[in-house]
């Protein structure tokens, strides 16, 4: 599989695309409304509320399915928003796998403020999971007959999961054969970083935390993404820098894209989106190069869909002919 990440190497187009399962242990059902203000104490009459499938892997598996591709999904559901996450996720034409819990799946919603543009974001923490229900999701990956060739960790861990949950995940990966692509925050993606990844998606404040100083200035922030890669913590680095672009690193370089000129509608999801692409790319065995440029198009065109709606893929492939990258030197 190596051969068919390489940075700018493509594979041919008859390659068989890679096996990717899109992991999800604190899964929402997103809520997204529209008010005229946000004001304290007053009710606020709000339109018509949409609803969503969300939390990080459910997101790129969304965006992955989009644009084309195919994978599986895997997330805990309990409860009536359980269920009804079940139903919205197989109305998105995903493929998924449930883990039965106790608890009830998290209801999340985002309020745009008509009068300003701003949007306010209540993410909930999620249900508590016992050690039999968390370690029913690695029990199921040791199972697998056919281990994924990139397994997707997106997302916060919910209550009752320990801190080194992704960890674990990188030793799975490495014992049978897979990559990990990890896109979290915090101690979790610290306790990952430590055991060493394929592929990590922080942006800018998450890489900051990561390595314990302020990253102010791109030398600073590509010096600390070169150094997650000297350390062995990441094979690739793909830094997610909002309206400055994003950033590629590997130990064969270090390549940069300047953000698109577009209207932001929403920048909620553009995260999630810029994986799905990347991964998309990935899967049909695409340069590294060519995926971040595609995680770059698929990041952007998010921003042009309301609150939870993410990627389209019309505006991911109108979008990523004017992605240009850069060699930097490093």
């Amino acid at each position: 599989m190596a051969g068919q990440l390489g940075v700018q190497s493509s594979m041919p187009s008859s390659a068989t695309p890679l096996r990717v399962l899109c992991l999800t242990m604190n899964p929402s059902v997103d809520l997204a409304t529209r008010t005229e203000q946000v004001v304290p104490t007053h009710k606020l009459r709000c339109e018509a509320t949409q609803h969503d499938a969300g939390g990080g892997g459910v997101n790129v598996a969304r965006v992955l399915t989009r644009l084309g591709g195919r994978c599986v999904a895997l997330c805990p559901a309990g409860g009536p928003s359980g269920e009804w996450l079940k139903h919205r996720m197989a109305d998105d034409g995903l493929s998924t796998t449930y883990l039965p819990i106790t608890g009830e799946t998290r209801v999340s919603f985002t309020v745009h403020e008509a009068a300003t543009g701003a949007e306010f974001r209540f993410v909930m923490p999620g249900p508590v999971l016992s050690p039999a229900e968390w370690q029913s999701g690695l029990q199921h990956l040791l199972d697998l007959a056919d281990f994924p060739d990139l397994l997707v960790a997106s997302g916060s861990l919910p209550p009752g999961v320990p801190v080194d949950f992704y960890a674990q995940l990188a030793r799975l990966c490495k014992t049978r054969g897979g990559r990990l692509v990890l896109d979290g925050s915090g101690p979790a993606l610290a306790a990952a970083m430590a055991e060493g990844v394929f592929l990590v998606k922080p942006n800018l404040r998450e890489l900051g935390e990561l390595v314990g100083r302020p990253l102010e200035t791109p030398e600073q922030w590509q010096a600390a993404a070169c150094g997650l890669v000297q350390s062995g913590s990441a094979e690739v680095v793909a830094l997610t820098l909002g309206h400055l672009g994003a950033l590629l690193v590997t130990r064969e370089g270090m390549w940069s894209a300047d953000a698109l000129p577009v209207k932001v509608i929403s920048a909620v999801g553009a995260g999630d989106s810029f994986v799905g692409g990347l991964v998309w790319a990935l899967q049909q065995c695409q340069s590294l190069l060519d995926a971040f440029a595609w995680g770059v198009s698929a990041g952007t065109g998010a921003l042009l869909s309301a609150s939870t709606g993410l990627c389209c893929a019309d505006d991911a492939v109108n979008l990523r002919g004017q992605v240009r990258t850069v060699r930097l030197p490093s």
